[in-house]
């Protein structure tokens, strides 16, 4: 399946609307590590952090509405997000990490009317601000949105059905009758741009998204199968042509809902395009220059995701 912006599509995640889409269709400016990291985090003392992840000091409250949307701030150098300082760690909440001494932690809350007495713009989602945001700002995000995802969809246990408790400062989950502990999981998926080892590329398009909005090819890793042979799979399947030198270019966690995105970029071995239109429902050619003039596709990936940082990277001659 053609993943839109670095993550599924699926029932239970629906592309974003029309209005989310970037209005930058011009490609080859963006060429950073894309953002959702979580290197100013550090949750690898959670077990000496138990069960007082805070310590006794106030603790920064990340709080997500039922839609997956956050409080932000629109100051001078741009968005961020609000959290609601709390004095002990609240009942419920995801511990997600220290930073510069400061424990964070995610809280699924209805909207309250201020945050912490801070300021409120808006109530956003990461799809809509994650490119805006500094790169604590944007990991604290996303790993809050993945595990209150994750959550939300395992209250109940895979070994025996029962309703699960929360253990570990929301890290881990038990089956109180078999006493097992079931813990977050990720999906891997392969998302990959497709070359003719010369000035052209394969952008694909779902009937899901409006007319012009094109991406890369991507699709899930199988169980039993390499990264690089769901590659192969998925571009066979979607446009029916053959790859060779598969080669990984970077990751990106995308927590729609749970997804870690690898990156690859790969030759074709043919040129003739067989589109399924059960995966997807148009695919095309595109050069470089319609790529970086903007006169090819009407839309391409956000910023913010990994199918766009590796679309620049090749428009600007990085892959080849």
């Amino acid at each position: 399946m053609t993943v839109p912006d670095g993550g599924s599509t699926t029932a239970d995640n629906p592309p974003p609307t029309r209005g989310e889409w970037p209005d930058d269709s011009r490609a080859g400016a963006v060429t950073d590590v894309p953002l959702l990291s979580r290197t100013a985090h550090d949750r690898g003392h959670l077990e000496r952090l138990l069960p007082d992840p805070a310590r006794g000091r106030p603790v920064r409250v990340l709080l997500v509405d039922d839609q997956r949307n956050v409080p932000v701030h629109e100051g001078p150098h741009g968005p961020a997000l609000v959290y609601d300082e709390r004095a002990t760690y609240p009942e419920g909440a995801v511990y997600l990490g220290e930073a510069d001494g400061v424990p964070y932690a995610a809280l699924r809350a209805p909207r309250p009317d201020t945050v912490g007495g801070q300021p409120v713009s808006s109530w956003t989602g990461l799809r809509q601000v994650g490119a805006q945001l500094d790169d604590l700002d944007a990991g604290l995000l996303s790993q809050a949105i993945g595990i209150i995802e994750w959550h939300e969809r395992n209250r109940f246990s895979p070994i025996t059905g029962a309703p699960t408790t929360v253990e570990r400062a929301g890290w881990a989950q038990r089956d109180p009758e078999s006493g097992r502990e079931v813990f977050p999981r990720t999906d891997p998926a392969v998302i990959m741009l497709v070359h003719d080892g010369g000035d052209r590329c394969v952008l694909g398009r779902q009937a899901a998204w409006p007319a012009g909005r094109f991406s890369i090819l991507a699709g899930f890793v199988e169980p039993g199968e390499s990264a690089e042979a769901a590659v192969a799979r998925e571009v066979a399947e979607e446009v029916g042509i053959g790859v060779t030198d598969i080669r990984y270019v970077s990751s990106q966690p995308w927590p729609f809902p749970q997804s870690l995105m690898l990156g690859y970029v790969a030759r074709a071995t043919d040129l003739d395009l067989q589109i399924d239109d059960d995966e997807i429902e148009e695919a095309r050619w595109f050069s470089r220059d319609e790529l970086r003039s903007g006169t090819g596709p009407q839309a391409l990936p956000p910023n913010v995701s990994i199918a766009r940082h590796i679309i620049d990277r090749w428009v600007a001659g990085e892959f080849s």
